[in-house]
């Protein structure tokens, strides 16, 4: 009887042991396997991207080891700010004695890997004196990660709200012409229609000559120059985005022309698209511009900061440009050249309604969300969310009604 159970234990022991030894090699062999496609999608990836690039000009291919090095290993002191899918670092190369701007995209960000590629593609074949220059990239170790040109003064959003420095207007103009230069190559003038789609304060950088250079095309697409708009995924700012793009989601010229607009009042005002804190008619920029514009009072508007140091006809001029671009009708918008050619008075400026006008857009059938009907109405007066908008990705609240069958957009701008 003994020996009987002593078999059988070892019996029971030898099939234990091999049924975890068998776990065991399941596990190794799974996560090699893992491993082996990993290097396979990253090897096929950083083939991709060589195609992309011209042989001996544009971005170049950097080691991961030579960022790491050059950042500190991505040390917290050299941190210049936080985005959406990850942190920007400030890196110096020894090789060649220059500073750097090192994006590293989250890893968990499964949403970072399309605007990596994204980015790449796109703005290593662009060529503008106002557009950021990237100047190499790196796909190792499990880390994606985009090396720019250092702009030794920052996002225009540190200097307009965070006291970095007083622009002054001068500047402020030099500014908006230049961010205006670098819309108009990338509708109008480069070998496809670029859409920008996150035009905002927080990514307009500034050179040490306080030159703009308009960055971060993550979100950015391309479309043909005579199509012009393209339906994705709604994407953008809070704050920023035009309202028409909210509800379609149809991203167009005329949208990125809207938040030049903010942008545009940005600057002029030394305000937020949105001020919570503020007296109620003044919480929402837009409006409270468009008022100021309709009862001859406009110079209210502009950044106290700036005292009486500016040019009246200039600002006036930058204000009234701004609204034209957030007209809610996009139709009503100009385009880039049209505005450019006014802020350099060489046009007239246009007539605006007194009071900032309802505009009311025909929608397709997209998703469940927006079935309760084909018509939205975006209206000026609307709700807003307490979500800063430098930094939210895009989103709208919805609110519908079975009876009447329609859509009204709260839109926070």
């Amino acid at each position: 009887m003994k020996e009987k159970n002593r078999k059988l234990g070892l019996i029971v022991g030898i099939s234990v042991t091999i049924g975890f030894l068998s776990m065991f090699a399941f596990l190794l062999w799974r996560k090699k396997k893992k491993a082996r496609e990993h290097e396979a999608e990253e090897s096929s990836f950083d083939v991709e991207m060589d195609n992309e690039f011209e042989m001996g000009t544009g971005p170049k291919r950097f080691y991961y080891h030579e960022l790491a090095k050059s950042t500190g290993d991505f040390a917290e002191k050299e941190k210049l700010g936080e985005g959406g899918f990850g942190g920007v670092y400030k890196g110096f190369l020894k090789d060649s004695s220059t500073y750097i701007a090192v994006k590293r995209v989250s890893k968990s960000s499964k949403q970072g890997m399309k605007e990596y590629a994204s980015e790449v593609r796109i703005i290593s074949r662009l060529r503008h004196r106002n557009l950021v220059q990237l100047i190499g990239w790196c796909h190792q170790k499990g880390e994606l990660l985009l090396v720019y040109e250092y702009m030794e003064n920052g996002s225009l959003d540190l200097h307009l709200y965070k006291g970095k420095s007083l622009l002054t207007w001068g500047t402020r103009y030099k500014i908006v012409h230049g961010l205006a230069s670098a819309l108009l190559y990338l509708h109008e003038e480069w070998e496809q229609c670029v859409l920008h789609r996150d035009i905002k304060s927080s990514n307009v950088m500034l050179d040490s000559n306080f030159n703009a250079k308009l960055g971060d095309f993550g979100l950015a697409k391309l479309v043909d120059h005579e199509k012009g708009s393209q339906t994705t995924m709604l994407a953008g700012t809070l704050g920023y985005m035009a309202p028409e793009c909210v509800v379609t989601g149809r991203a167009s010229k005329e949208s990125d022309v809207f938040s030049f607009g903010v942008v545009a009042l940005e600057i002029a005002c030394g305000r937020k698209p949105i001020e919570y804190k503020a007296q109620e008619k003044k919480i929402r920029l837009l409006e409270w511009v468009w008022e100021l514009y309709g009862t001859g009072t406009l110079l209210e508007a502009i950044d106290p900061s700036l005292g009486s140091n500016f040019r009246e006809e200039e600002i006036k001029r930058l204000m009234i440009v701004g609204l034209w671009c957030v007209h809610p009708d996009s139709e009503c918008r100009p385009s880039m050249r049209q505005a450019i050619n006014v802020l350099n008075f060489e046009a007239s400026l246009p007539l605006l309604p007194t009071t900032m006008p309802v505009a009311s857009y025909l929608t397709p059938r997209m998703s469940p969300a927006f079935d309760a009907s084909s018509m939205v109405q975006y209206q000026s007066s609307s709700s807003t969310s307490n979500t800063e908008s430098s930094k939210q990705t895009s989103s709208s609240m919805i609110s519908s009604s079975s009876s009447s069958q329609s859509v009204s957009l709260l839109h926070s701008m």
